[in-house]
């Protein structure tokens, strides 16, 4: 922990950050009077609710504001120089160099056109003269270091093809390659499942003390910010309200919002299912395989299992979790299910088996089954207005509906997710992450469905932000007896949400169970370790 009384010399300081944001004529402060100090050795947290400034303070650092972002007051001093008044090729020896970010999706802060080795070699071409064999030993290294296995097959992949946890490994790698003095970690593992999250953590951890940088993290998870970080700042609306030795802050609280924060791990439980609920969903033997090519012709060699025999049900007003770490199957169950890729075996929505409908047919099924996907900007078309998006599914199922019929079924939709009316005109960038996520789940109840399946409906949103999607889950749930596949790395969310539990590794079932039956007697050793990894970075 960083001792006030025996601080060293900050490595970096913020001192009376403020930054406007500008739409049009309208001009509005979102950071305001803000300081925060790096120290070398050290994590700093900076934590709060979405929209409370935490990645623009952080962004300040290395100059990536948007152009609607103006810094109006404040210094940022690095080693005596104020950054702020740093010219524009300065600041571009410093970002890669002493000044390293890890964002939070490495998917899309990877080229996804360029393989592994190039990326990490250009960042080191930036500030290193290294000859190719050189280059290609530190890369290797670097890969080494951040524990990818086999580095040197690794190095020669495209990002997709690697796990999420192995795409993150190369992020941290990249920033790592000049041994910075700062490293700023955006929600570095927002997107991964539990057991790499914690792989991630303890790598991030050894790092810091071997290079001795000042991190700067910035998360939503407190679970995670109480383990790895040293120092946290609590921010809303703008403001610094309260900062202090982590253990501290998170023993003793001085203010009512650090308390709230700390009191929004997810709780309750789902309603339970009636003897008599009618099945709706029934998967038997649910396989999904990929060819895997080689030779001059490209001919089949042999077949990649995604998912692998896989059989479960499903109940009118049930929820099934589908649980397991990165590559284990999950997102190829869902998409089975929505019959978006071809598989093997059956699968019956309330009696009908889709393969056997023409597509006049299937296209009313789809209907009754309907996505709720992660990411809650990405699943949202920017250019339309929330009762554009609601309504556009209602336009093609019920086409003789006129404008007035779907635009009132769209705002009714919007109000029963917890918008109102006067919201519907908006876009899509002018809601917070929680209410874009309410869209989405609004554009899937406005066809009446009978199976909502969410992937990872609430990982991209803020603890407070997910207890409040996960109360409106569960109250549509008892209101329209829906059911729900529910595809997530988060445990407390699953057993906040879910009747049972199917635990997936390498495409295959490995326990099948009620929710507290897991939780309490897992029976694998695998979820015993799933459990484990989540139990470790619980408050």
């Amino acid at each position: 922990m960083i001792n006030i009384s025996q601080r060293p010399d900050p490595v970096l300081s913020l001192e009376g950050l403020s930054v406007t944001a500008s739409s049009g004529r309208v001009i509005r402060e979102v950071v305001r009077d803000v300081s925060v100090n790096l120290y070398a050795g050290k994590t700093v947290a900076l934590v709060g609710e979405s929209g409370s400034g935490k990645s623009v303070t952080a962004m300040t650092i290395p100059h990536l504001l948007s152009p609607a972002l103006k810094i109006t007051a404040g210094k940022c001093l690095y080693r005596g120089q104020d950054l702020f008044k740093a010219p524009d090729n300065t600041m571009r020896d410093m970002r890669g160099g002493k000044i390293s970010v890890v964002f939070q999706e490495p998917m899309t802060a990877l080229n996804p056109l360029h393989k592994i080795e190039r990326q990490i070699g250009e960042t080191l071409d930036m500030r290193q003269n290294l000859n190719a064999a050189e280059r290609r030993e530190k890369i290797i290294s670097l890969l080494n270091e951040v524990g990818i296995y086999e580095p040197e097959r690794r190095m020669q992949a495209y990002p997709h093809e690697l796990s999420g946890g192995q795409r993150q490994r190369a992020l941290i790698a990249a920033a790592l390659a000049n041994n910075p003095d700062i490293l700023i970690l955006d929600e570095p593992t927002t997107a991964l499942d539990v057991t790499v999250q914690a792989q991630i953590l303890a790598l991030l951890s050894d790092l810091k003390q071997k290079y001795n940088t000042a991190s700067l993290l910035i998360s939503h998870d407190l679970n995670m910010v109480r383990k790895h970080a040293d120092y946290v700042y609590v921010m809303k609306d703008g403001e610094i309200v309260e900062e202090g030795d982590t253990e501290e802050v998170f023993l003793r609280p001085q203010v009512d919002y650090t308390r709230y924060l700390l009191d929004a791990e997810p709780k309750g439980r789902p309603e339970p299912v009636p003897d008599s609920a009618l099945p709706v969903l029934k998967a038997e033997s649910v396989t999904v395989k990929y060819p895997i090519k080689s030779g001059l012709l490209r001919r089949v060699k042999s077949w990649f299992y995604a998912v692998n025999n896989i059989s479960f049900d499903l109940k009118q007003g049930e929820t099934l979790a589908v649980v397991g770490e990165s590559g284990a199957g999950k997102t190829g169950i869902a998409r089975a299910i929505l019959q978006l890729i071809p598989y093997d075996g059956d699968v019956a929505f309330a009696g009908v088996n889709p393969k056997h409908l023409k597509r006049k047919a299937l296209r009313k099924l789809r209907a009754d089954i309907q996505p709720v996907f992660q990411d809650p900007y990405g699943a949202l078309s920017p250019r339309m207005s929330a009762a554009e998006i609601v309504g556009e599914g209602l336009s093609v199922h019920q086409p003789d509906l006129s404008y007035e019929e779907l635009r009132a079924r769209a705002v009714t939709a919007l109000e029963e997710t917890g918008l109102t009316a006067e919201q519907a005109d908006r876009f899509p960038h002018e809601f917070s992450g929680g209410q874009r996520q309410r869209i989405a789940i609004a554009r899937a109840l406005v066809l009446k469905p009978r199976l909502l399946v969410l992937d990872e409906p609430t990982s991209a949103l803020d603890r407070t932000v997910q207890k409040q999607v996960l109360d409106l889950l569960r109250d549509l749930q008892k209101k329209y007896g829906l059911s729900y596949l529910f595809i997530s790395h988060d445990l407390a969310t699953v057993r906040a949400l879910s009747h049972k539990v199917l635990v997936m590794k390498d495409g295959q079932a490995l326990e099948y169970a009620e929710t507290e039956a897991f939780f309490e007697n897992p029976q694998t050793e695998y979820s015993r370790r799933l459990l484990k990894a989540a139990t470790e970075y619980a408050v």
